[in-house]
């Protein structure tokens, strides 16, 4: 029964990554010159800092050591969080991202094209969204199921307030503006 290098590592590395209530979202061995990068890319409901990868970098280092999974040639170790480019591709990703504004590639069967709004709520079977209006008009609720949905991703937003703390500092710093 042979099992690949990527099925071995993950066996290694899920303990490791679930004991910090962690989830492994992607394993990746890369060719970089003479050496290769291991890329242990982990995520959480909370975010992950960096703190929290170092701890797990030094912890997974010392697992792959005392095993032959990576074999003889030198490798680079990185443990990460995933990008804020990185496909929604599970239920979890989908219910991280509520509030967040997404860009989903829709599927032939839902009309095709390409869909901009809100996740406002996410369940087993998929998405309500907020349609932001057009030129002056109200948003619109719409249903998403995921077999709609062809692709996913969050859109970053750097203008956007999130709540009214951020608009009550952002009032704060336009009056020390004035007084200046």
């Amino acid at each position: 029964m042979s099992t690949t290098q990527s099925e071995r590592l993950r066996g290694l590395l899920e303990p490791l990554v679930a004991a910090r209530d962690l989830d492994l979202e992607e394993i990746e061995v890369t060719p970089a010159g003479k050496r290769r990068v291991l890329r242990i890319v982990v995520d959480s409901d909370e975010g992950v800092q960096l703190d929290e990868c170092a701890e797990l970098s030094r912890e997974a280092s010392q697992v792959l050591d005392d095993s032959d999974v990576m074999g003889g040639a030198p490798y680079t170790l990185e443990v990460t969080s995933p990008g804020a480019d990185r496909p929604l591709t599970e239920l979890r990703h989908y219910r991280r991202a509520v509030g967040r504004l997404i860009k989903v590639q829709l599927t032939a069967q839902a009309g095709a094209g390409e869909l901009v709004a809100r996740i406002t709520a996410v369940d087993e079977t998929g998405l309500d969204l907020e349609v932001p209006g057009v030129k002056g008009r109200k948003p619109t609720a719409r249903r998403v199921s995921f077999d709609e949905i062809a692709k996913a991703r969050v859109e970053l937003e750097f203008t956007r307030k999130s709540d009214k703390r951020d608009a009550h500092q952002d009032e704060k710093i336009d009056e020390n503006k004035e007084e200046a």
